[in-house]
């Protein structure tokens, strides 16, 4: 009998077919896997993106607060409104024009040039005088820093003839300085105007009160006081000083119109200073004390850099508002 013998290529193509068929199930598990690896690489990514999201409202809901503190700190020192003395200009513009201390035409120039021409109002103070209260604004404190820079210069007075300004090196030191020499806004030389022309009549009891409040009174540009006016802005406030006097302000209304015509002049200074009494002190700039203010500890030169430097210790340093200007007209 013979044996059967199954044919070799039919055996192999039956064990092959035998081999390759995947189960459903494993297709069905691959097929999940996927699905849920697509799902939760999407809800990840969605996620993230709603993080994100939600950080940069956060960070513009922060830059929006600290813009609003900051807005709210500039109007404390820098007011809208103003601040406003109980003193006229009176006829101190055209005074000091009869006298040349001011070049109508150079002082005109100068703010041509900064894009600042002088208004209807200003020239009518130069010219015509004025009975109007004295107010430094945001938009006039240039004009009136060179204004009364041309005051202290010209008003003659006891800090300027037996002070440090002149006992530093004599009257022909005297004109070296910033305060002096910097002066170019007059038909003549500065020193020919220097304690000149009693332009603010003071009784020997209101100089002594200028003398004992400028000496109190110091500013950022320098480590000097108003008593020592070796640059523009003591010598302005000098001017400011003498003009109160003469209208029966106090000792602590000197000091409270400094704290605010400094903060008009010197900006980007006092906003470090209102921040660091806000901080440190808890008080608003309007509460704090002008004659800690503007004392040496804290308006100098060196009292506005260590405030400066513990604002920078505990983390509170703020863009300061954009200034310009400096010892000069």
């Amino acid at each position: 009998m013979s044996e059967f013998i199954e044919p070799v290529g039919e055996t192999s193509q039956k064990s092959d077919i035998k081999a390759k068929p995947v189960p459903l199930l494993v297709i069905s598990v691959l097929l999940n896997a996927f699905l849920l690896g697509y799902f939760f690489r999407y809800r990840f990514s969605e996620t993230r993106q709603i993080k994100d999201l939600q950080k940069t409202t956060q960070t513009q809901t922060v830059n929006s607060a600290d813009k609003t503190e900051q807005e709210a700190i500039f109007s404390e020192i820098n007011p809208v409104e103003g601040y406003s003395l109980k003193v006229s200009f009176g006829n101190l513009g055209p005074n000091m024009i009869k006298l040349g201390v001011i070049d109508l035409k150079k002082f005109e120039d100068t703010y041509e040039r900064s894009a600042q021409p002088l208004t209807k109002e200003q020239i009518t103070i130069l010219t015509r005088g004025s009975d109007q209260p004295v107010v430094i604004t945001r938009d006039n404190s240039y004009f009136l820093l060179n204004f009364f820079w041309a005051v202290g210069l010209a008003n003659k007075s006891k800090i300027l003839e037996e002070g440090q300004i002149t006992k530093s090196g004599g009257t022909k030191e005297a004109g070296n300085f910033a305060s002096t020499g910097g002066w170019t806004l007059g038909k003549e030389p500065a020193m020919n105007y220097f304690s000149k022309s009693r332009l603010i009549a003071l009784t020997p009891a209101q100089e002594e009160l200028v003398s004992r409040a400028a000496s109190n009174i110091f500013r950022p540009c320098c480590n000097n006081s108003t008593a020592f006016p070796d640059c523009n802005h003591g010598m302005a406030l000098l001017g400011v000083l003498q003009l109160m006097a003469s209208g029966g302000a106090t000792e602590e209304e000197m000091y409270k119109a400094a704290k605010y015509f400094n903060a008009y002049w010197f900006p980007s200074n006092y906003y470090d200073l209102a921040l660091f009494f806000k901080n440190s002190l808890k008080q608003s700039f309007a509460e704090a004390d002008a004659r800690l203010v503007v004392s040496g500890e804290y308006s100098s030169s060196a009292g506005t850099q260590k405030v400066k430097q513990w604002l920078a210790s505990k983390g509170l340093v703020q863009e300061p508002p954009k200034t310009g200007g400096g010892c000069g007209v």
